[in-house]
């Protein structure tokens, strides 16, 4: 989620690299979060139902009805650089009658940024109120070294992220869809999205841009914020629960670190200086699902089969989160 501009040009960190933590706890850290997911799966914390249905039904999103692109070449699990965008191929299809155990549920997923907002920078760039301060309407994120934007990754693990959220039974509403809208939307209306949906949870779905040798997942929780137009005081517990569920699983199903240069080891980092989370009125959270200008987390992030257990990890975090409230 770091910002540059329509170049790309590699990001400058947001704040001074970390040292590198102790053996002990790099240790003591993963360990304590395979433990808590130990814990959820045996205690009925849930994880997400793979059990196929029948026949498609259409899906949801705020902005637009257009379906999610086909993958390219139909393998979702092609490393192929990105190219795979969609769901995976052979993906058991959604419940038709919204039938499943989230059934009544309503998830809102934010895929961070757009493709096209280097080409409106005069609109992104246009402040608006994020209760704490006002900042720009949009971004136009990050990307690899080869070009894989952050725009097109938050896209894909979105639509593999509503896949298997519907199979569950659950209303998935997207704040952007595809090339609709053509630029944002604005933070504060992806924030508005959620909070209109009335959702059960919110997500946004970013990968960062910080600086070579920086490895790692992270998962924003909204700290207690209470100025102008934003009040998080009714969702911090809420949202923090949701994303140390989310932290548990991501870490289980795709092996990704948490990160090394924020969160001292433990996947989390709490935030007021974000709209999406500040002006939100339902419990949400947002991932950094690694770092795109690093080449080992590039080649993850690249990867289709593993967006694919990316979408898994943050699925069965939600779907725990969601049987317990």
């Amino acid at each position: 989620m770091s910002y540059v501009g329509p170049d790309f040009d590699p990001p400058q960190p947001r704040r001074p690299r970390r040292r590198p933590l102790t053996v002990a706890l790099a240790a003591l850290v993963p360990g304590a979060l395979l433990g808590w997911v130990v814990y959820e799966t045996v205690g009925g914390g849930g994880g997400a139902d793979r059990t196929a249905s029948p026949a498609p039904a259409p899906r949801s999103s705020a902005v637009s009805s257009a379906p999610a692109p086909s993958p390219s070449g139909g393998n979702g699990g092609s490393d192929s650089g990105g190219g795979d965008d969609g769901k995976a191929s052979g993906s058991p299809p959604a419940r038709p009658d919204g039938s499943g155990p989230l059934k009544g549920k309503v998830v809102v997923i934010d895929p961070g940024h757009n493709p096209g907002n280097f080409r409106h920078t005069a609109e992104i760039n246009r402040p608006v109120d994020i209760g704490t301060n006002r900042k720009e309407c949009d971004t136009t994120g990050t990307s690899t070294n080869d070009g894989y934007t952050e725009a097109r990754f938050t896209l894909d693990v979105t639509h593999r992220l509503r896949d298997l959220l519907e199979r569950q039974g659950a209303t998935v509403k997207l704040t952007r869809d595809g090339d609709s809208p053509a630029w944002g939307p604005c933070v504060d209306e992806r924030a508005r999205i959620g909070n209109t949906a009335r959702a059960d949870a919110a997500i946004s779905i970013h990968a960062d841009g910080s600086a070579p040798g920086d490895r790692g997942f992270h998962v924003i929780l909204p700290g207690s914020v209470h100025a102008g137009a934003a009040d998080t005081r009714a969702i911090v517990g809420p949202s923090h629960d949701l994303g140390v569920r989310i932290a548990g699983t991501f870490l289980r199903e795709t092996g990704e670190p948490p990160s090394n240069y924020l969160g001292d080891g433990t996947g989390l980092v709490t935030r007021t200086d974000l709209g999406g989370l500040n002006l939100s009125t339902v419990p949400k959270v947002f991932i950094e699902c690694g770092n795109m200008r690093d080449s080992k987390d590039a080649a993850l992030l690249t990867s289709g089969a593993w967006r694919q257990r990316a979408a898994q990890g943050i699925s069965e975090g939600i779907v725990s989160f969601l049987r317990a409230s």
